[in-house]
């Protein structure tokens, strides 16, 4: 009963870091413009995401424009596309892995196989958080360097989005429900041993045991 709970528990964590996964990957505010110094007059706000960039301006309005071509972007910017799509496939694959061996399910009969299969739908949860850490750490650094950095002007400096909080929010529910998946189905102490019986004594019709009991 305790490893079914945890597994509802693995898999629930695990969907919603995957969805938020899919939700960072969308979002364009992996990078936002600073208002700092004279930046503060500026009308607008400009987001740059994976796959566009959006200008928000103070009327209201915003205007969005796809990325023309994924080799003009800065490194980070593709490392992270590449990375976040393939932690949301990751997810989806750990997803359906961990359905296979849930116990709720029929898909696998041998309870010890089933045990490997979540342990291993775990393990590609673990893997899918990590694949969304090193993009959102690597962005959040630079921006911070170059945020700091004087050689830069402060019409070019950049902050830290909320796609960034997301993909953080991800990755720890990730690494949250992977290893519960992966606690899930050590001894809970359910564990059934197998019990071997001592074949019964044979009696014979005059009431005396045979004889073959004691060779």
């Amino acid at each position: 009963m305790i490893s079914i709970c945890l597994e509802f528990l693995g898999m629930g964590l695990s969907i919603t870091g995957t969805l938020l996964v899919m939700v960072a990957c969308g979002i364009p505010t992996w990078k936002v413009s600073a208002f700092i110094e004279g930046n503060i007059v500026v009308a607008q706000t400009i987001w740059d995401g994976l796959w566009m960039s959006c200008v928000f301006q103070s009327t209201g309005q915003m205007q969005c424009k796809v990325h023309d071509s994924m080799l003009a972007l800065s490194k980070d910017l593709q490392t992270a596309r590449a990375l976040t799509v393939i932690s949301a496939v990751m997810g989806v694959l750990g997803l359906m892995v961990t359905i296979a061996g849930a116990q709720c399910t029929n898909c696998i009969k041998t309870e010890s196989t089933k045990a490997r299969v979540v342990n291993a739908g775990g393990v590609i949860y673990i893997i899918a958080g990590l694949f969304v850490l090193v993009p959102v750490c690597w962005m959040a650094n630079n921006i911070i360097s170059d945020f700091y950095n004087p050689q830069i002007p402060s019409s070019n400096k950049k902050e830290i989005g909320s796609a960034l909080y997301v993909g953080w929010a991800a990755a720890a529910l990730l690494f949250l429900g992977g290893s519960i998946l992966c606690c899930s189905c050590l001894n809970d102490g359910n564990t059934t041993y197998p019990v071997k019986y001592a074949p019964t004594k044979s009696v014979m019709q005059n009431g005396d045991y045979d004889k073959r009991n004691y060779v």
